[in-house]
């Protein structure tokens, strides 16, 4: 017989900081972050990762937080938007988006700037047409397209 785990001690490195915690098992990272950590700035909208506003880098890559179980990223260095400025000092993204005033209602906003920070590291930023490619999985209901294509073309360094 197969007994399953109600709660998993998962460690992780989050915004720079060591954590330790006792989680459902079948918890989803977003869970975490939100209800167990209050980390609020990724949101939950779609539950289903066709929304990108759970986005968050993991070992510096961005993933669907809404979609990865908290209990397989044990060990792992987690990056919301709480922890990208540091010291203070805006990211480069961030302030690119500010500069391009690329937001609108601001739901969107965190997993967009996390996304592109991602993808700035990925080395994805190419051109404007691969650049609204590879930030396709995170939509803006309130439109704000070219600006937050022009803020990441910004911190880009183009």
């Amino acid at each position: 017989m197969t007994r399953f785990l109600d709660r998993a001690e998962i460690a992780m490195t989050i915004n720079g900081t060591p954590t330790r915690i006792a989680v459902p098992a079948c918890a989803t990272l977003l869970d975490v972050l939100r209800d167990e950590l209050g980390l609020t700035g990724a949101k939950r909208a779609c539950d289903r990762g066709t929304c990108g506003a759970c986005t968050v880098l993991v070992d510096d890559r961005r993933i669907y937080a809404c979609l990865a179980l908290a209990a397989a990223h044990d060990g792992r260095r987690v990056v919301t938007i709480e922890g990208l400025a540091r010291g203070g000092e805006l990211h480069p993204v961030q302030r690119a988006f500010v500069a391009h005033d690329a937001l609108q209602c601001g739901y969107c906003t965190p997993g967009q700037i996390l996304s592109a920070v991602g993808l700035l590291g990925e080395g994805r930023a190419t051109d404007a047409a691969s650049l609204r490619e590879q930030m396709s999985g995170n939509l803006c209901r309130c439109g704000a397209y070219p600006q937050i294509v022009a803020a990441v073309r910004e911190a880009a360094g183009g």
